[in-house]
């Protein structure tokens, strides 16, 4: 008998000890994974729960002033168009004849009304040889043929490979340092000609063709008129262009006339009919500066409205702003709220002096509205002066430009801010990162003790079936409702 209790024993152990090892609360009945995750959370909560909100402050932050710097970096593109003045006050040009001239302004156009006309255009000269009955495979001759335009020049060889008309004009086009000439063959009721145009106008750009060597057949080409030798005949002069403005003659020698008008510039299309001047008229343009200036009240009201929404409270919802109460914010609307209320009084007296003239005004949010009629009006009476405003080395779009440098600008403010909130969140990273190590040891460390516990209950369970089984064999319901009790934590003997 003494054996056989041995035996068994010593076989139940082993099983019990197989069945701990692969799944917990076997001896026990608990559910050890449960128990030790719930412990393990309420543990950690404390830190965990500090840990998130930080990380969720944080980002919060950090996406609060990405909205507010791309406010900022609208607002500073729209001040390009309003810090040079000249760029502001536009102009534009207009001829009441658009048939013989059209005409555009620079910046340093002045508002003014031009009686003009056109008497003759600037053309090229063009010179045509006499016909060849042979067409553009004629032979001509060989030798040197030398054009000359203004005091440039170049010498061009002419041998048997290409001394017809064709190959004259080839070679005239293909020469090296040509001296502005094109060349070309037209085919003629009396035969093929060659044609040298001059690619420039102007009186200075006549064109001289001149010979020597080879058989003397390339003199058929010569047109040298201070030698008094015009073999090619002159179908269009080089000469300049004449025109007039208010009565007085003025020359160009292009069709594109620069300096005749302070910042116009004149492009000739024809000539105008006899003793009929027409008007050019150079005005203010004030759409330009309507829309530049439109585009900036819009993109400052972008700004303002950010800082309320970014650093305000809703008691409605009794919900603040990430940056609520944010100095950095707040110190720039006051910055800038200084250099919008900022009056120009050496304007002088009905002058535009400050955002007010422009018909631009705060409204009882803290926005501003504008006026467009204002505007216009402001803007038409007296557009040097509103360059002034807000142009300029003090203008307001300076300023405002300026200030806001110091926030956007790389290592500026907006940049430290947003390093010091990345460097933040990197820490609270990194401290998630070891309150999960401290947690999931502290997990196994529980995990050991439940198991161990499980162990001891087990074997209990095992030494009461032994026991019941030896002393009251036939109790075997007995024995299983001592084993749901020894389970329930009661051991009954």
């Amino acid at each position: 008998m003494s054996s056989a209790i041995s035996s068994t024993g010593s076989t139940s152990s082993a099983g019990s000890a197989s069945s701990l090892i692969t799944s917990t609360g076997i001896g026990s009945g608990l559910d050890i994974s449960a128990i030790v995750s719930s412990l393990t959370s309420a543990y950690g909560a404390a830190q965990t729960n500090t840990l998130n909100a930080e990380q969720t402050s944080l980002n919060a932050q950090v996406s609060a002033y990405g909205t507010f710097s791309s406010a900022l970096s609208t607002l500073q593109a729209t001040l390009t168009d309003l810090e040079d003045p000249s760029q502001l006050a536009g102009f534009d040009a207009t001829v009441a004849d658009k048939t013989i001239a059209t005409a555009t302004t620079t910046s340093d156009a002045v508002a003014g009304q031009y009686s003009f006309e056109v008497n003759n255009l600037a053309t090229s000269a063009t010179l045509t040889s006499e016909a060849f009955t042979g067409g553009s495979s004629s032979v001509v001759g060989t030798g040197t043929l030398t054009i000359a335009v203004g005091g440039n020049s170049t010498s061009i060889n002419i041998d048997s490979s290409d001394n017809t008309l064709a190959g004259i004009a080839a070679a005239i086009n293909s020469a090296a340092n040509n001296p502005g000439v094109s060349a070309s063959v037209i085919s003629t009721t009396a035969g093929a000609r060659l044609v040298i145009a001059g690619t420039a106008t102007g009186a200075a750009n006549a064109i001289t063709v001149t010979q020597s060597g080879g058989d003397g057949n390339l003199s058929s080409l010569v047109y040298d008129p201070a030698d008094s030798v015009t073999n090619l005949t002159q179908t269009q002069a080089a000469q300049n262009a004449n025109f007039s403005i208010n009565g007085y003659a003025a020359s160009s020698p292009s069709n594109v006339v620069s300096g005749a008008i302070s910042g116009v510039t004149i492009n000739l299309l024809a000539a105008s009919a006899a003793n009929t001047p027409t008007t050019l008229s150079v005005t203010a343009d004030t759409t330009g500066a309507q829309t530049s200036i439109g585009t900036f009240v819009t993109a400052l009201n972008g700004v303002l409205t950010s800082i309320q929404s970014l650093t305000g409270y809703d008691p409605t919802t009794q919900t603040a702003g990430p940056l609520n109460g944010n100095a950095t914010l707040e110190s720039l609307q006051n910055q800038l709220e200084n250099i919008l209320d900022q009056v120009n009084p050496s304007s002088g007296s009905g002058a535009v002096q400050s955002l007010a003239d422009l018909g631009i005004t705060a409204d009882a949010s803290g926005n501003y509205d504008s006026n467009t009629t204002t505007l216009a009006n402001a803007l038409s009476a007296n557009l040097t002066s509103v360059g002034n405003l807000l142009g300029g080395p003090n203008g307001i779009a300076t300023n405002l430009n300026n200030l806001l440098n110091g926030y956007t600008e790389p290592g500026g403010l907006l940049a430290t801010i947003n390093q010091g909130l990345q460097a933040s969140l990197n820490n609270v990273t990194q401290q998630q990162t070891a309150l999960s190590a401290q947690l999931a040891t502290y997990s196994a460390t529980l995990t050991t003790e439940y198991n161990a516990m499980d162990t001891a209950v087990a074997a209990l369970k095992q030494t009461q079936t032994y026991l019941t089984a030896e002393f009251n064999p036939s109790s075997s319901s007995s024995s299983s409702s001592s084993n749901t009790s020894l389970g329930s934590g009661n051991l009954s003997t």
